[in-house]
């Protein structure tokens, strides 16, 4: 779905945008896959996994997001970069669509400056307008403090836990939990 665009300000003072992907992001878009699942353990895929990835297939995951009635795609653009992304979906199940569920991801030298919270609000504004949409839902890797505190900053609360949901490449297993916002109607 395709929404305006948002124009805001860092706390370094930069120019920031939100908005939908376009065709010439693709490059871009390659690139900051690649780079935001290697700074992190908690993105949900490694780099080397991202060589599925095309242009072909991305112009796909663009045009089919850009042009889905319950789903919206934003890219946060700084100094003509992509910074991060983020999404907001929901089902056109009956028993389901008044379930709304975000996603964010930010390349890490943009941490601090206000991306997050931004991006929260635009996809809290995005659900808002969606009338059957009374609950958000996301998920976060344990020991991801800095994105847990984003998430309770913008209401969301722990609602459940899936036990060691992660494997890292060492073996290590992590919890992934669950975390809901509900929307006043």
């Amino acid at each position: 779905m395709l929404t305006k665009e948002v124009p805001f300000t860092l706390k370094d003072g930069r120019k920031a945008l939100l908005r939908n992907p376009r065709n010439e992001d693709i490059p871009q878009l390659l690139e900051y896959l690649v780079i935001s699942s290697g700074e992190t353990d908690f993105i949900m895929r490694y780099p080397e996994e991202c060589a599925m990835y095309t242009p072909e297939g991305e112009a796909q995951w663009v045009e089919s997001n850009n042009s889905a009635e319950n789903t919206v795609v934003l890219v946060c653009e700084v100094d003509g970069k992509i910074a991060g992304n983020c999404n907001i979906s929901r089902s056109g199940m009956m028993k389901i669509r008044h379930r709304a569920t975000i996603a964010i991801a930010l390349l890490s030298k943009f941490w601090g400056q206000g991306i997050g919270t931004a991006m929260f609000r635009e996809m809290i504004r995005i659900a808002e307008g969606w009338e059957d949409v009374t609950q958000l839902e996301l998920e976060f890797v344990e020991g991801n403090a800095r994105a847990r505190a984003l998430y309770e900053k913008m209401g969301f609360r722990i609602t459940g836990v899936r036990p060691d949901a992660i494997r890292l490449k060492d073996g290590t297993l992590r919890n992934e939990y669950m975390m809901v916002r509900k929307i006043d109607r």
